[in-house]
């Protein structure tokens, strides 16, 4: 008792500081000083929350690969643990969320005519600002099971929104007014076909820049102009060879920094510089379905394909020019979704709706899961995966590279989730079709609490 009346009195005397010291600010009209010193006297864990908000600014996340920093994700996904917080009804969508400090922002495609973009609040779910434009296309009578809605997940630097719309459009948007600065039609500006499937490759900032995979081809512009600097990697016109599926990763391989793109049918290594061709090889593809991202890990990239297998390759350089060879495959045949690598090891969903893992180093498959969906996104934290598959199921995996491991999973959606999941602190974004919906991940000891 003593203690908590102590403790009464400790705070009602930084209350009365804190007021005095208001009041003199506010009498000489440094309000924005009040501000600052209220934030300093708040728990660090607030300060983190309330002042420098992570965000989710890409495809894969803040570093494109999958894994995210941020407090300890709790040990169950069920009993409390994920709890909703709001859930905001949309038009139909693929693209993944992007969130800001201060939004949430989301695409969809209206009566199969119109691409939106929507700003959503991040606390509330309320719409902030909207843009709308005719851009829509209908994708092949095979891939109609799929849907003809928006699949690119935007990209965002802090002030501006880079949006890739199914026509072969990039379009970019003020973050905070919805007001479009620049577009570029890559189509009538290079006379190409829009892709049967739509533009899907998600963009990629860097620096003063950004870069992505359009009009069959690589494509660097200035972000903040829209001026196109370069175009290469042009892929050859056939069958199921109009535009890429996959996105582009910039790395440091052999030394160099580049551009790390896969078409339907190649791998290869861009100088970003002038978009020249560092190294090829290609990569064998059923009707051109080399569709994840792939992964850079030291000075070698791991990729897989539909219906054929998986890849180690490494890349060297010697005397200025480099080489690329294939270090060893296997029979794990991916898919869409795009795996997380953790301490040597690839954690892949397969075509055949499992996961695997496979020993980077010596490309042996250490174990094979039973089957779940069709799809899954991978979020890593440490030795730990969060995955969404297609049915709206949540998976809580431990990365363990000697046994498949499933700690928990939990419904979030009645409707089907084939955006990315993003990870953002103790929130979790969740694209269903229709809708967007943010949970919370609570900490055992807020459990213990609510009981």
């Amino acid at each position: 008792m003593n203690r908590k009346i102590n403790s009464r009195k400790i705070n009602s005397r930084k209350i009365n500081r804190l007021t005095t010291f208001a009041r003199l600010m506010i009498s000489i009209g440094a309000i924005g000083i009040i501000a600052a010193a209220v934030i300093v006297m708040l728990p660090p864990g607030r300060q983190a929350r309330e002042g420098g908000r992570s965000t989710w600014g890409q495809w894969r996340g803040p570093s494109r690969d999958g894994k995210v920093a941020g407090p300890a994700w709790p040990a169950r996904l069920s009993d409390g643990y994920v709890t909703p917080v709001w859930r905001t009804k949309l038009e139909p969508g693929y693209s993944g969320p992007i969130v800001s400090e201060d939004a949430v922002f989301v695409t969809e495609t209206k009566e199969k005519t119109n691409e939106i973009v929507r700003a959503l609040d991040r606390a509330t779910g309320k719409e902030l600002w909207a843009v709308e434009w005719p851009g829509a296309i209908s994708v092949p009578f095979y891939a109609k099971s799929r849907g003809d809605w928006i699949r690119s997940t935007p990209a965002y630097d802090g002030k501006t929104l880079y949006v890739a719309g199914m026509r072969d459009v990039l379009v970019a948007i003020d973050a905070k007014s919805g007001r479009e600065r620049w577009r570029v039609d890559f189509s009538k500006q290079y006379g190409t076909a829009v892709p049967d499937f739509g533009l899907i490759c998600s963009p990629l900032i860097d620096g003063d820049f950004v870069y992505i995979q359009a009009s069959n081809s690589t494509i660097k512009l200035n972000k903040n102009t829209g001026a196109i600097i370069w175009r290469a990697f042009e892929g050859r016109y056939g069958v199921m060879s109009e535009g890429a599926f996959s996105s582009p990763t910039m790395a440091t391989v052999g030394g160099v920094k580049q551009l790390v793109v896969q078409s339907r049918e190649v791998l290869a290594g861009i100088d970003p510089a002038d978009g020249k061709m560092l190294w090829q090889t290609p990569v064998a593809s059923f009707r051109g379905m080399n569709i994840l991202t792939p992964v850079v890990f030291g000075d070698s990239i791991f990729t897989s394909s539909y219906q054929n297998k998986s890849w180690r390759y490494d890349v060297t350089r010697a005397a200025g020019s480099f080489s690329v060879a294939e270090a060893w495959s296997n029979n794990a045949s991916g898919y869409m979704s795009t795996p997380v690598v953790i301490n040597g090891y690839a954690y892949l969903h397969l075509g055949n709706q499992r996961f695997t893992c496979i020993d980077l180093k010596t490309g042996e498959r250490t174990w094979t899961s039973t089957p779940f969906g069709k799809y899954v996104s991978l979020v890593a934290q440490g030795d730990r995966l969060l995955g969404l598959d297609e049915r709206g199921i949540l998976l809580l995996i431990q990365a363990d590279p000697k046994e498949f491991r499933l700690i928990d999973q939990r419904q979030v959606s009645e409707d089907e989730t084939w955006a990315h999941l993003a990870v953002v602190g103790d929130m979790l974004f969740v694209r269903e079709l229709r809708a967007m919906s943010t949970f919370r991940w609570r900490t055992p000891r807020e459990v213990a609490v609510t009981k």
